[in-house]
């Protein structure tokens, strides 16, 4: 049967006979999976860390800007869209990209041109945020007077 990893460790589900005699874990909605031992935990913790070694570190990097990228993406794709928090994931990860620059390895390029077309649509939400935010201010102002 395989399992789940969570960051708490691996979890292994129950057999459906035995889900079905238990008490909260059986209810619609919950997850059934039993807790590992403190030593399956940690084996399951040493083997990550092994595996993390065995990574080469432009790989790990690249995976944590892939990361910038996405929280950024899911900001801009708000309504309306978080501008804010937007900016500061696309601005870390381009300090990360430019700081890198010649370091980051095949997925430098891919990076590069995904940084570029965040930076666009941020360019192009900011530019309609306040163009909505003028037009209401006109509407507003046109029926002062």
């Amino acid at each position: 049967m395989s399992s789940l990893w969570t960051p708490s460790g691996e979890h292994f589900p129950k057999e459906e006979g035995a889900a079905a005699t238990e008490g909260p874990a059986s209810q619609p909605g919950a997850t059934d999976v039993t807790e590992p031992s403190p030593e399956e935990a940690q084996a399951a913790v040493e083997a990550m860390r092994a595996q993390l070694a065995e990574t080469p570190a432009e790989v790990v990097i690249a995976n944590h800007c892939y990361g910038l990228f996405e929280l950024a993406a899911i900001y801009l794709s708000q309504s309306p869209p978080m501008l804010f928090e937007a900016r500061l994931a696309i601005d870390a990860l381009g300090f990360l990209l430019e700081g890198l620059k010649g370091r980051l390895g095949e997925a430098e390029p891919a990076l590069l041109e995904s940084l570029s077309q965040l930076r666009l649509v941020f360019v192009r939400l900011e530019g309609a945020e306040k163009t909505d935010a003028e037009s209401s201010a006109n509407v507003g102002g046109d029926e002062q007077a």
